[in-house]
């Protein structure tokens, strides 16, 4: 089986997406952009949205697409989907084909997640040094 190549940035990224998951991915992206201004770059193959380092990112797999945010576990009031794992407080949402979320809802979540991001700075450095 061939290794895919990243794609050269989230515009090609989402391009190479097909049926529910490209609707998916073109609404989350649409609902993140209003909400923050952050930079949106491939990194570690998937969408990630930087400020002082990493605040959440997209990623499209076969039969879900994710959501997920470096200090996600501080988000789950907002929404009870997301489950932790990992390093850095990290929470995920995952969506299967006909799961849906409000783009209010991931406003929301991108705006506590910058907050989060403003007040405590970069997360994978923090954690370097802790």
């Amino acid at each position: 089986m061939k290794k895919a190549v990243p794609a050269a940035n989230p515009d090609v990224y989402v391009a190479a997406l097909t049926g529910w998951r490209r609707t998916r991915v073109q609404e989350l992206r649409g609902a993140i952009r209003s909400a923050a201004r952050l930079d949106e770059v491939i990194k570690w193959g998937n969408v990630v949205y930087l400020g002082n380092g990493p605040v959440l990112m997209i990623r499209a797999e076969e039969e879900r697409v994710l959501l997920g945010f470096w200090r996600g576990q501080r988000l789950r009031q907002i929404e009870p989907r997301l489950r932790p794992g990992g390093k850095y407080e990290m929470a995920t949402l995952e969506l299967r084909s006909g799961d849906r979320i409000a783009p209010a809802t991931v406003r929301r979540l991108t705006a506590v997640a910058v907050e989060l991001d403003t007040e405590l700075g970069d997360p994978t450095t923090i954690a370097a040094r802790g």
